[in-house]
């Protein structure tokens, strides 16, 4: 299985911004503790992070045909990029929305996605292990296409 982990604008920040929203880890960190989670399950991952939005929407039309799920952190494009969602859809990969907050729980601009309704999942407000359930998540889908 092959899994493409794409985080969005800012989430290089991490540890340094909001840390009473987003915790205290780093990106490095972030990084190191998902690829750590993806090699004892057998799974290979690529992450990318970008504060550009084509930049985003490039790598995720780039993933057609190439992965078998995107885990992704739209970041503050959740509530803007149409763009986005449809870049998802036209792959027709099998993607995981992950939020560090509760987005619904913060400013009410935060509770509109538009990637929500063209993923298999949202997971929000369970810090950076919503990445791992996401993981899990799209693994399980792949299984169940075998």
């Amino acid at each position: 299985m092959k899994i493409l982990v794409i985080n969005g604008p800012n989430i290089n920040m991490l540890g340094i911004r909001e840390p009473q929203i987003y915790g205290t880890q780093t990106y490095a960190q972030l990084a190191r503790d998902i690829k750590s989670y993806c090699r004892e399950r057998g799974i290979r991952v690529k992450l990318f992070q970008s504060n550009h939005e084509g930049r985003m929407i490039d790598v995720i039309q780039k993933a057609n045909g190439k992965y078998d799920g995107i885990v992704i952190n739209p970041a503050a494009y959740t509530h803007t990029s149409i763009a986005i969602a449809d870049a998802l859809k036209a792959v027709q990969i099998p993607a995981a929305e992950v939020h560090i907050s509760d987005i619904s729980a913060r400013e009410s601009f935060r509770a509109v996605s538009y990637v929500r309704d063209v993923c298999v999942c949202s997971i929000v407000g369970h810090g950076t292990s919503g990445y791992t359930e996401a993981i899990d998540k799209l693994a399980e889908i792949a299984c169940k296409k075998l």
